[in-house]
């Protein structure tokens, strides 16, 4: 998401930069190519012209021309607008009521169902107790899929296939949540091809026999400028108190971000990717601003990394590289953590590169490549032999690299950079030794290794 504003931003702000100064020309015909940039990103007319002139507004009170440093200043200035516009800051939802009840709105194929599970699963992580209703009665594969998705995920549900009377379902959803005691529960509705009067009517008739906590409108970020008006139709109808985008790992624009919470006023609460089934991820304005003018995010990197990596097991891994006992087994263990993160083209957007978007796209897919064929080899070795790396021997080196399937020039070059990592962590190691003999590096003890 976001790739193509991205690039276009990033190929303009490298052109400021090879100024020698900023004037009132160069600095109007990079106005001009910001807007086009916002238009080609499928930000919508009104937003960008707000935007633009904002910026022009900012840099004329800031004298960005006369500054000492301007195309760092103009940048910062850009950055400043992207996170305003995209609403500052991270909303959280509102659960102050016990149980407290979220309404999923969307149109059919936005990830409606999946996105509820999905928030269901993050509650969950968070110590709430959800339970997901099924209130999607005109479609039995809906509610057919909740209920698939409840049992994968080990998630209370509530529906009632002979049921078509949605407030009925939900009023026995409130009792069976007394009963179990859910804290949170999550009405996945009726989702249609477009907004239609009868869809309309049955969320107005949920909105009115219960007090809702949060409305949250599910928005497909593949549909561009039709997602602007869905979220403002949504919002003028039932009142949306915020939205979650899915998809957007897909080859999506990422403008419609800008336009919706800039038309409909209200937070972007969470983003999704894919359709694998985990926690939703929370959305923050200045980091994505940041990720756009490729800054990178290294908050949500490390948060992701304190959330799925195992701790005590890295530390582990730490212990056996410095000590040098590190085997092909401990090898699989640090890629399964690194997997844990998502996928490398989503850990390299993460991180401040300043390189292409293709070039990551290289990256990323090498990497996914290397990753693969690092697997396949090592489980074409006997135990032993992933145990203890130096058992492999010539005729032992022949019958991995054919059980492979790969040519055995390919396995010498992974145990040739396998043998260059214990090398360099075992100097690491002697490096640790030299700070505790140090008087001065005392207690500066080398942590905080890549894994």
């Amino acid at each position: 998401m976001f790739d193509n504003l991205s690039e276009k931003l990033k190929s303009i702000f490298i052109n400021i930069k090879g100024n020698a100064k900023l004037t009132e020309d160069n600095m109007a015909e990079t106005l001009r190519e910001i807007r086009r940039a916002l238009l080609a990103s499928d930000v919508s007319l009104n937003v960008v012209k707000s935007f633009i002139a904002s910026i022009k507004e900012k840099a004329e009170g800031e004298k960005v021309i006369e500054s000492t440093d301007p195309s760092q200043t103009l940048i910062k200035l850009v950055n400043d607008e992207i996170t305003e516009t995209l609403g500052s800051q991270n909303e959280p939802l509102k659960l102050g009521t016990n149980p407290s009840i979220i309404m999923m709105l969307g149109l059919q194929g936005s990830g409606k169902t999946t996105a509820s599970a999905k928030l269901a699963l993050t509650l969950k992580n968070e110590g709430k107790s959800p339970l997901l209703v099924a209130l999607d009665v005109q479609r039995p594969a809906a509610i057919l899929q909740l209920r698939t998705l409840a049992k994968d995920n080990n998630i209370d549900i509530c529906y009632d296939e002979n049921e078509k009377d949605v407030v009925k379902i939900a009023k026995n959803a409130i009792e069976q949540a007394k009963e179990n005691n859910n804290t949170v529960l999550i009405f996945d509705t009726a989702g249609r091809l477009q907004i239609d009067s009868d869809m309309m009517a049955e969320l107005m008739l949920l909105d009115n026999n219960f007090s809702i906590n949060e409305k949250l409108l599910v928005v497909d970020s593949m549909i561009g400028q039709g997602a602007v008006e869905v979220a403002a139709n949504f919002d003028v109808q039932i009142g949306i108190t915020g939205t979650i985008l899915t998809k957007i790992d897909g080859d999506s624009k990422g403008g419609c971000a800008l336009s919706i919470v800039k038309t409909t006023n209200k937070p972007i609460k969470f983003i999704s990717n894919g359709e694998n089934i985990a926690p939703l991820e929370k959305f923050y304005p200045d980091r994505m601003a940041s990720r756009i003018l490729g800054m990178g995010d290294i908050v949500s990197l490390v948060e992701k990394a304190q959330k799925n990596i195992d701790i005590k097991e890295a530390k582990a891994l730490e212990e056996k590289m410095l000590k040098n006992e590190f085997s092909f087994d401990d090898f699989l263990k640090i890629q399964k953590q690194i997997k844990a993160l998502g996928s490398f083209g989503g850990i390299l957007s993460m991180l401040p590169l300043g390189i292409s978007k293709d070039d990551t796209d290289k990256i990323s897919i090498e990497g996914e490549k290397q990753f693969k064929k690092f697997e396949v080899l090592i489980s074409s070795m006997t135990k032993e032999e992933r145990k203890n790396p130096n058992l492999l021997n010539a005729s032992r080196k022949r019958r991995i690299a054919k059980g492979a399937g790969c040519d055995i020039s390919e396995l010498n070059m992974f145990v040739s950079q396998f043998d260059s990592m214990k090398n360099m962590m075992k100097g690491l190691n002697n490096f640790k030794g030299f700070f505790k003999g140090n008087k001065k590096g005392k207690g500066k003890t080398p942590t905080g290794f890549p894994f």
